[in-house]
């Protein structure tokens, strides 16, 4: 398995982060910590095409599938976190979860339904080849210096056969589905980037009147929520309340 972790294994809690196209286990560095402080023992997986790991199917049963083994024994996790494609990627866990413990899922800006695939493949591809300084990145998109050079990182690391994989063993792109049937045990949670600054997830895409499911629209705020509002998404998780 390829994957950072964080924290004490014998932490209280568990947390899973799943990050998004071209990211790395890495890029989870801010929130990671944040959780670490609030008892959590944070496990973040690579997955197949990402940090140097190769794959040939990219098909988001096998991107999940693939994730199988952090689920050996009936390991639990009191919250699952996923960024952009790792949004559907957590939807498609939800089989693997065991009955016996209720689960928080976090959903950053998940593109749930997308239409003209190819235009947005090769604005993801042409932002790999064309690789930002870091300081184009902070000036451009008002990410920490740290934040900046993992995302550098990152994308030194997904090569465009990933890239060009993702999407066209997903087509058509349609996982707005996999919000239906949301089972008992699971809470899911989907933070929306504001469509003015670049956001692919789109509300009406999220099935209404689904329960479990809530949806909370975060103004100004782009597509990598967790390099600009860790708060949002730490107001998502439901932590013990202190003791007066």
């Amino acid at each position: 398995m390829s994957a950072s972790q964080w924290g004490s294994p014998t932490a209280p809690r568990k947390a899973l982060l799943i990050h998004g196209l071209t990211a790395w286990s890495g890029s989870w560095e801010g929130l990671a910590q944040l959780l670490v402080a609030e008892g959590f023992f944070v496990v973040a997986p690579n997955l197949l095409g990402h940090a140097w790991r190769r794959g040939t199917d990219y098909r988001m049963s096998t991107l999940a599938e693939d994730l199988r083994p952090y689920f050996v024994k009936d390991t639990s996790y009191d919250v699952i976190i996923g960024h952009s494609l790792g949004g559907p990627v957590a939807l498609s866990l939800l089989q693997f979860l065991p009955k016996t413990k209720e689960t928080a899922i976090i959903l950053l800006d998940p593109p749930l339904e997308l239409e003209g695939t190819e235009m947005i493949k090769s604005w993801i591809l042409n932002e790999a080849v064309t690789i930002k300084t870091i300081k184009e990145l902070a000036d451009d998109r008002g990410w920490s210096r740290r934040d900046c050079m993992l995302h550098v990182l990152s994308v030194l690391m997904c090569d465009r056969t990933t890239v060009e994989g993702i999407f066209s063993h997903n087509e058509p792109w349609s996982f707005s589905g996999l919000l239906r049937n949301i089972p008992p045990h699971v809470k899911i949670t989907v933070l929306a980037s504001d469509p003015k600054v670049g956001a692919f997830c789109d509300p009406e895409h999220i099935p209404c009147d689904v329960e479990r499911l809530s949806v909370r629209v975060l103004p100004g705020i782009g597509h990598c929520i967790q390099c600009e509002d860790l708060d949002a998404i730490m107001d998502s998780i439901q932590l013990p309340k202190a003791k007066l």
